[in-house]
């Protein structure tokens, strides 16, 4: 990546006046261009292919899978890669699983447009990129001998639900935010409930709440 001058970009949202809205700051930069864009998992793991991209800039909530599942996918089919995850919810309840699955950076989007740029330029250079916040989270970390916590067992959609379910969100408006079926919303709330050994939505808000996993 280092002997190119021009950093090719991939956008992933489902939101069109957010990929307006990142396509507008990204052209006023003359090192970055963006090469394609998806309002799905689907169509960005089937399109980043032709677009030839340096770095993708995906979305954690897609309407048809998780961002993280795609993300997962992503990496497999093309290892170097530099996916930087985006998020609406703070770091320190998906970054960490992000770079876990092989993400190389993650930002919210609440972030500056000087940072953003500053991101996907470190990440196109094989570097990682965290906000100075989450480092010093991480740092905590480090040394720390504990057992795995119990909503780490989740899968991504599970722990998503998790977090939607604990912030007040009814399953009908998990449903509407993921474009699920409240059934299957239902059935992601009954599995993580089992294998968090919880009781009801009142115990697993309690326990997000005592974890920080919400506001």
């Amino acid at each position: 990546m280092k002997e190119k001058a021009i950093i090719r970009v991939f956008i992933a949202d489902d939101h069109a006046i957010v990929r307006e809205g990142l396509k507008q700051i990204l052209a006023d930069t003359k090192d970055i261009i963006v090469a394609g864009e998806a309002e799905n998992g689907h169509d960005a793991i089937k399109r980043f292919r032709a677009a030839k991209c340096h770095v993708m800039l995906l979305d954690i909530s897609l309407p048809d899978r998780s961002g993280i599942d795609v993300l997962k996918q992503i990496k497999k089919d093309k290892p170097e890669l530099a996916v930087l995850m985006l998020s609406m919810h703070r770091e320190d309840q998906y970054a960490i699983r992000s770079l876990k699955a092989g993400a190389a950076g993650y930002l919210t989007k609440q972030s500056a447009p000087r940072e953003l740029v500053t991101a996907i330029r470190q990440v196109a250079e094989g570097l990682k990129y965290i906000s100075a916040a989450l480092a010093q989270e991480l740092a905590n970390t480090v040394g720390e001998d504990h057992e795995t916590a119990l909503h780490e067992t989740l899968s991504d959609r599970e722990y998503q639900t998790l977090v939607l379910i604990a912030s007040g969100k009814t399953v009908g408006a998990i449903a509407e935010e993921l474009k699920l079926s409240a059934k299957t919303v239902s059935e992601y709330r009954a599995r993580l409930l089992l294998k968090m050994k919880l009781k009801n939505s009142a115990e697993l808000t309690h326990y997000a709440i005592r974890n920080q996993l919400v506001d």
